[in-house]
């Protein structure tokens, strides 16, 4: 049930829910696009992507937007842009895309963004950059659909300091599935989720290593694995020892 609509350029914001709305009635994204542009006025400045939830997808690139201006989409993705310093920046994006099959989603965009911005990027320089991964239940605790939704704002290289919090995110979104299936107490799933959760955060040298130890020793000693919950927590001490107020609170793990 997942569809996605990024709007950009002079950018008609209402594209969003208004094809949301057509893909839900039956439309294709290239229809969806088709009847939001023609009852647009300005259509010629906006630039708009649409992907469905059974893969198909759609570009628009008017013609008065800003050169270099220009997309490209395929099955489960669409790539757009405008101002950049020419179409290799967006054949760099797809091409990268394509090639990260069966990668994490946030890892495929991410590195998306950064073969474009290797290939030239935008004409003007780089600020910003963000990534979004919407999940069902994805959000904290399993609650709304936002699994990974980080930005950075102004920053002089923003791919790279994105890229520093992706990888935080793709702990966090872990770690959240860990926690969440330990909250309604599926043991073995929780246990999964949290130890690839530990290996993520010790694979990036995580600085919230020491809390995903805690809830680590957490989980295993809740699956019945007293000593690997009694070396986690020995690590998390090490790491922060004000997380032993922690462990005395909870009690089991003191």
């Amino acid at each position: 049930g997942v569809r996605a609509v990024a709007t950009q350029a002079s950018a008609n914001t209402t594209y969003g829910p208004g094809a949301l709305e057509l893909l839900a009635r039956g439309l294709t994204p290239a229809e969806a696009l088709a009847i939001l542009t023609r009852a647009d006025s300005g259509q010629g400045q906006r630039q708009a992507g649409v992907v469905a939830a059974d893969g198909s997808s759609a570009t628009f690139t008017g013609p008065g937007c800003n050169a270099w201006a220009g997309g490209r989409n395929g099955p489960g993705y669409a790539v757009q842009g405008n101002i950049l310093t020419g179409e290799p920046v967006v054949a760099a994006m797809e091409k990268v895309f394509l090639e990260s099959a069966g990668k994490p989603l946030a890892e495929r965009l991410f590195a998306a963004l950064a073969a474009g911005d290797a290939a030239g990027g935008d004409s003007r320089g780089k600020q910003s950059a963000v990534l979004l991964v919407s999940r069902a239940g994805g959000g904290y605790g399993g609650k709304g659909d936002r699994a990974i939704d980080i930005r950075v704002d102004d920053h002089a290289e923003p791919i790279i300091e994105l890229g520093r919090l992706v990888n935080l995110a793709l702990v966090n979104d872990l770690w959240n599935r860990g926690w969440a299936a330990f909250r309604d107490g599926k043991r073995g799933e929780d246990l999964k989720w949290q130890e690839m959760t530990l290996a993520k955060a010790e694979a990036t040298r995580a600085g919230i290593l020491p809390e995903v130890l805690y809830d680590t020793a957490v989980i295993r000693l809740a699956n019945g694995d007293k000593a690997g919950a009694r070396a986690a927590l020995d690590r998390a001490l090490a790491l922060n020892p004000k997380l032993a107020q922690q462990a005395a609170v909870d009690g089991d793990l003191a």
